[in-house]
């Protein structure tokens, strides 16, 4: 999706990168069938998603990399872009980081759905992945955070 992007926009830079569970797409540990990541260009005021799927899917998702439609942006959001060179552990390495805390609630919660986000937010000074055990980071009680810059594990959230 980077390289599309930067198609679109030299100066851009990601927001949010987050999974996507799609039933054509056996879910593996730390890995997605699907992922939506929304990148800013700070030159042109303005925030495209872009989406990537291995297969068709529900919800307009299809096979390959799309570009949605550009938005307004600017930098005083809640949302705060960070450099592509801050992402050096991928989400499969930050599930195994994950993993290692949250091992005991992983064996009592089997099969649970497992999603991935990756973003800036104000609790870490560079970028993190969280690893969430469940529907969605707002349903969720069991999730934790991974450093993408150092792969170190940083936080649990129950």
């Amino acid at each position: 999706m980077y390289v599309t992007a930067r198609a679109w926009s030299a100066d851009i830079q990601p927001i949010k990168l987050t999974s996507i569970l799609i039933p054509e797409a056996k879910a593996e540990p730390g890995k997605a069938g699907a992922w939506q990541a929304l990148f800013v260009s700070a030159s042109q005021g303005k925030a495209r998603g872009y989406t990537y799927s291995v297969v068709e899917s529900e919800g307009n998702l299809h096979q390959g990399v799309f570009a949605g439609s550009d938005q307004s942006w600017s930098p005083s959001g809640a949302e705060k872009p960070f450099l592509m060179a801050a992402i050096k552990f991928d989400s499969d390495q930050a599930y195994q980081t994950a993993l290692k805390k949250g091992a005991e609630y992983d064996t009592k919660n089997p099969g649970k759905p497992i999603n991935l986000l990756l973003e800036l937010n104000n609790k870490f000074p560079d970028p993190s992945w969280r690893i969430i055990w469940g529907e969605s980071a707002g349903t969720s009680n069991f999730s934790i955070f991974v450093d993408s810059s150092t792969g170190l594990y940083l936080e649990t959230i129950h």
